[in-house]
């Protein structure tokens, strides 16, 4: 027995022995023609696809980057911002061959102050631009560029006085208390325990601050702008060691590491309200587990204290304490 043939197809093929050999030939080449229509047009897309959605793009390359020329920048600039390779090649530590200086791009915000900040004479004296570079601090421009000159020591330098005397050679004692403040310095530095060893002083003016705390065996660090005044080197003279960082730069010490740090009169409203916050959580930052954060004479008006700078404080996590 065997299976029937589908009618039609089985008629022709009795009928017509000589066919079946066309139709093959026919069917084949129509066959072949299709395989190559569809394997062209897929070649061809996906050329096409793989073009448009390329993940190097040509603006982007090295080469074509490297290829425009800085034409505003001085020399200096360019020389102390560019990477330098590593006279021992790669490094772990740096996980690169290459070092790059932190200067900061806000710098370039500012061609006139830059320009002048940055032409000297290499391995001379350095010109006396120190408000242009105050400028630059306080705009953002930090750090600082490093220069190759010698700054100029002052006229008639008058070497200071050895501790303990640099801290204050006149006191005064005979003055009346009437009782006007909150605490007292021990009192504060009572509630830190076992102690306080070191700590940090947010615009000290002439840190009054840390001689006080110098006199209790605490060492205590001074921020300062020389604003009005060369408070920094009034600082040193008094041997108590100067930081010249403005209230807007990242404090320069690794975090949990301070007992103290304290603020007075410099932190108040005319600081824009991020910017605060940002700060209020750089000093929870440095400060050590149970450390103090003494904010003394924050100056506000009308009902600022309650409605905005009170809720902020304690959003940073602080605890009160008096």
């Amino acid at each position: 027995m065997c299976r029937d043939w589908p009618h039609g197809m089985g008629k022709e093929s009795l009928d017509s022995p000589q066919e079946p050999a066309r139709t093959s030939i026919r069917t084949n080449l129509l066959f072949l023609f299709l395989l190559l229509s569809t394997n062209l047009l897929t070649f061809f897309i996906s050329i096409t696809f793989y073009s448009s959605c390329s993940l190097t793009s040509p603006i982007l390359t090295p080469s074509t980057a490297s290829a425009k020329p800085i034409v505003d920048l001085p020399p200096e600039f360019v020389s102390f911002t560019s990477g330098q390779l590593l006279p021992l090649g790669f490094n772990s530590n740096f996980s690169s061959s290459t070092i790059y200086p932190p200067g900061a791009s806000t710098c370039t915000h500012f061609p006139d102050e830059r320009q002048h900040y940055m032409t000297y004479n290499i391995k001379g004296s350095c010109p006396d631009d120190e408000l242009h570079a105050q400028k630059l601090l306080l705009r953002g421009c930090r750090p600082l560029p490093r220069c190759r000159c010698r700054p100029a020591a002052p006229q008639e330098f008058v070497k200071p006085y050895l501790l303990p005397i640099s801290c204050e050679k006149t006191q005064w004692t005979a003055l009346e208390s009437h009782d006007g403040l909150n605490f007292t310095t021990d009192e504060v530095l009572a509630t830190k325990k076992p102690g306080t060893r070191i700590g940090l002083d947010i615009g000290g003016g002439v840190t009054t601050f840390a001689v006080r705390m110098m006199q209790r065996n605490i060492t205590i660090v001074t921020t300062s702008m020389n604003l009005n005044g060369p408070f920094n080197s009034f600082i040193a003279s008094r041997g108590v060691i100067p930081l010249y960082i403005s209230i807007s730069q990242r404090l320069s010490f690794l975090d949990s590491t301070l007992d103290i740090v304290q603020s007075m009169h410099v932190l108040s409203n005319w600081i824009p309200t991020t910017l605060l916050h940002f700060f209020m959580f750089d000093m929870y930052r440095v400060l050590s587990p149970g450390g103090l954060f003494w904010l003394d004479h924050f100056f506000c008006s009308g009902d600022q204290l309650e409605q905005v700078y009170a809720p902020l404080i304690e959003s940073t996590g602080f605890a009160k304490l008096k």
